[in-house]
């Protein structure tokens, strides 16, 4: 995560006296609320007030924020051609389109007359133009990436296989975590283990060669562009998942605003964009409204040199257009996501001095019973024992007699998970031998070794300082307490190797204690790295049950040389959002 600039005058002095920002989210995080919860209550003082850091939720009895249950709260903390035109004008889309059909069914030489041959490789799917084939050269004529071939065919055939590999590749690359986060230069096994997408990708070579082909890519020159060609699209996908979903909390946000952002000006919005629409349709005829969605989607096919000219046009008149009809940027300007609303709610804690505690967490198994619900209130179509009947658990659970929970059947021993369970004791015996040598080289001085140490611990296992001021880690490789001192202006951050609970001043440190320091406001770039990478919590997850990784930070200032990574953080999230909430910066994702 990344820090921009906030806003200065022309002296370049920090703007406000009345609350004021550089986002919406700033100022409506320091505007006074009528309705008030804990956070704003406890803004009276100056003094960080704990308002349920570790303390159990159902401890906490009021609002954190008002306008939200806490449960909703903590659920935002833990969750982007003129034959067409003729036809339109005359009224005869329907029959052209059905005669051009039949044409190219009992007509084949009409067929290369509509459609001229062409090399599928060397046509460029966005402007029809010429490219250069993705394999490096023309050798197949009907073929995606234009590689040679011995017969004909066969470059196909070899695009089909090696698609299906690539998607088989990126769907295990997610499914085992290899894109969760950050994982460190140093991080342990990366190394020493194969990485689940390359098997994947050798087991179809594998399969090829057993069939008497040669997986190689002097042999197959589809390998490589069908790999790249899935990637951009795996990532295109993700964008428009992401693009999707934004839009989608949007709307959300929009009919069902969180306070302090407003209520009734969005849906005031929505509703001026939806009345005329909703009058317009009451006088448009449904030949008009047909006649009007086939010209557009006729023009947006057919139009493609209109539409480039136009486009390059709009981009040398007016650059950012496309920025200014964005629906985040027209009708749903000044509405967040859930996580710009979260942010929004931290800095209302820290502006109040009362950081919003974490999310409560627990290791024990969510209880059996049937969740409560009011059968008169529902209009199913069902008699109230129906509807209880599906509600409850299905009879055929075995329960404990005594408890009443869910009781989970012994499995059964085979010969196979006793050999799964040898080989599970020697990869656990393996890991501990790695992590006894890790010690001793961080003991002698290894860099690497040092932000190793600590990384595995026992699963729930919480060491305190827990927060909200003082939170546990470890700092090249010693153990310690990384603490935010908001008695300074700017907050300072710093490490030391003590552990006070009450006294967070740095200058009551002992010498040589403090190893690091930086103002808060010199934080550039935060980001989360894994205390393993992604195969090393594969093998922690597989061999070490009853352990769990535990995650670090790596923080980046304005200044040359400020850099410190942090360690066996089991609180890395809990000082993460503090950092990003707790100054006037703008932070985007990277």
């Amino acid at each position: 995560m990344e820090k921009f600039p906030s806003k200065t005058d022309d002296q370049g002095n920090p703007e406000s006296e009345i609350p004021d920002g550089p986002t919406d989210s700033h100022i409506l995080s320091q505007v006074d609320q009528d309705d008030k919860g804990l956070v704003q209550k406890a803004g009276e003082t100056a003094e960080i007030t704990n308002i349920g850091w570790g303390h159990p939720p159902d401890q906490i009895e009021e609002p954190l924020v008002a306008g939200l249950s806490n449960e909703d709260l903590w659920m935002l903390i833990r969750r982007f051609d003129k034959v067409y035109l003729i036809s339109w004008l005359l009224d005869l889309l329907v029959p052209t389109l059905l005669a051009t059909l039949l044409a190219l069914v009992v007509y084949p030489p009409c067929r290369p007359l509509m459609f001229p041959p062409a090399p599928i490789a060397l046509v460029d799917k966005d402007t029809g133009g010429v490219q250069k084939p993705k394999a490096g050269i023309l050798g197949s004529h009907d073929s995606i990436t234009g590689a040679p071939e011995k017969h004909k065919g066969m470059a196909a055939e070899q695009e089909a296989s090696n698609l299906v590999a690539s998607v088989a590749s990126v769907a295990v690359g997610s499914a085992v975590g290899k894109h969760d986060q950050g994982v460190p230069d140093d991080a342990p096994l990366e190394d020493d283990l194969p990485d689940a997408m390359e098997i994947v990708a050798n087991t179809a070579d594998a399969q090829s060669a057993a069939h008497g082909k040669v997986p190689a890519d002097s042999h197959d020159k589809t390998r490589q562009p069908m790999r790249q060609s899935v990637m951009d699209a795996a990532n295109l996908a993700m964008q428009v998942v992401n693009d999707i979903t934004d839009t989608y909390e949007k709307m959300g946000n929009a009919l069902s605003a969180t306070a302090p952002f407003p209520r009734l000006s969005p849906r005031l919005r929505l509703a001026a964009v939806l009345c005329p629409a909703c009058l317009a349709s009451m006088v448009t005829s449904s030949y008009v409204l047909m006649k009007s969605t086939t010209f557009i989607v006729g023009f947006a096919f057919f139009g493609d040199p209109v539409l480039r000219r136009g486009v390059k046009y709009l981009n040398r008149r007016f650059p950012k257009w496309q920025k200014v009809i964005e629906l985040q940027n027209s009708l749903l300007k000044g509405i967040p996501t859930n996580a710009q609303l979260t942010v929004t709610l931290l800095r209302i804690g820290e502006a109040n001095a009362s950081p919003l505690p974490p999310p409560p967490n627990s290791q024990e198994k969510p209880p059996s019973r049937p969740a409560s619900l009011h059968h008169e209130e529902l209009t199913l179509g069902a008699t109230g024992e129906e509807i209880q009947e599906a509600a409850l658990e299905k009879p055929d659970v075995d329960l404990h007699p005594e408890t009443g929970q869910t009781q989970e059947k012994p499995h059964k021993r085979t010969l196979a998970s006793g050999i799964l369970g040898f080989f599970r004791g020697t990869t656990a015996s393996g890991v501990e031998s790695k992590r006894g040598i890790d010690r001793l080289r961080a003991t002698v001085g290894s860099r690497h070794a040092k932000n190793r140490v600590g990384v595995l611990r026992h699963k729930g296992k919480m060491i305190t300082p827990i927060g909200p001021v003082s939170f546990d880690a470890r700092y090249k490789g010693k153990h310690g307490t990384v603490i935010i001192d908001s008695t300074k202006e700017p907050a300072l951050l710093y490490f030391t190797t003590e552990t006070p609970f009450n006294d967070v001043e740095v200058e009551n440190r002992k010498s040589g204690s403090v190893l690091f320091t930086m103002p808060v406001n010199e934080i550039q770039e935060m980001r989360k790295l894994g205390g393993m990478g992604w195969k090393g919590k594969l093998v922690v997850g597989w061999a070490l049950g009853s352990k769990e990784v535990v995650d670090g930070l790596l923080i980046t200032g304005t200044k040359a040389g400020q850099t410190y990574q942090l360690t066996a953080m089991g609180t890395r999230n809990q000082l993460f959002n503090r950092l990003v909430a707790i100054d006037g910066q703008v932070w985007a994702t990277c």
